[in-house]
């Protein structure tokens, strides 16, 4: 499966609608790396098995960053899991309903591939999964999960050095090696 011209993220993942079939699926979007002891998608499974329906990962950022992500609007919460009534792709600041972004980790349940069929263009003028995901939250129950960790927006080459450069230094065999030559660089 490949996305054949760069129509969105809702397009990309209903282009892969015949691979998964009728059962549940994990996306995970190659320019975000999650830093953390468990899993980002393990923390989400547990969380799956828990609540069941379609769940996503969020993480909190500053109010000023708000436009850059989807928002989700939060209803409730139970520590690190978050009952969600709605979400909005990159929102403006003063609009936005929560500062809690969608991390680029989603379960979903195969009845967004319908919904992604006529999915019109959203922000950017791509057709954007965050709009069919609130289209299928009017059917489905959708939770947010705070997962435990960091996480580096590796859409820049800075976000993308900071990836590497916090996993090289808690590496265990190159971690002394990594902060060495941190520390050689520093004038």
């Amino acid at each position: 499966m490949r996305q054949q011209a760069p129509l969105g993220l809702g397009h990309a993942v209903w282009c892969a609608r015949d691979i998964v079939g009728d059962e549940p699926f994990a996306v995970l979007l190659p320019d975000v790396i999650v830093k953390a002891e468990t899993s980002c998608l393990a923390q989400m499974a547990k969380a799956h098995d828990q609540v069941g329906g379609n769940v996503i990962a969020v993480d909190a950022v500053p109010e000023e960053e708000v436009s850059k992500y989807g928002v989700i609007t939060p209803k409730s919460r139970d520590g690190r899991l978050i009952e969600m009534i709605g979400m909005v792709e990159k929102p403006l600041r003063e609009e936005a309903p929560s500062n809690l972004s969608i991390t680029g980790r989603y379960i979903l349940q195969p009845d967004i591939f319908e919904l992604l069929e006529d999915q019109g263009a959203g922000a950017g003028g791509e057709i954007q999964l965050t709009d069919a995901m609130a289209r299928l939250m009017e059917n489905q129950s959708f939770h947010a999960y705070e997962f435990d960790g960091g996480k580096y927006d590796c859409g820049s080459k800075e976000g993308y050095f900071e990836a590497i450069l916090a996993h090289a230094i808690d590496h265990p065999e190159i971690g002394g090696v990594a902060r060495q030559m941190v520390r050689a660089t520093q004038v």
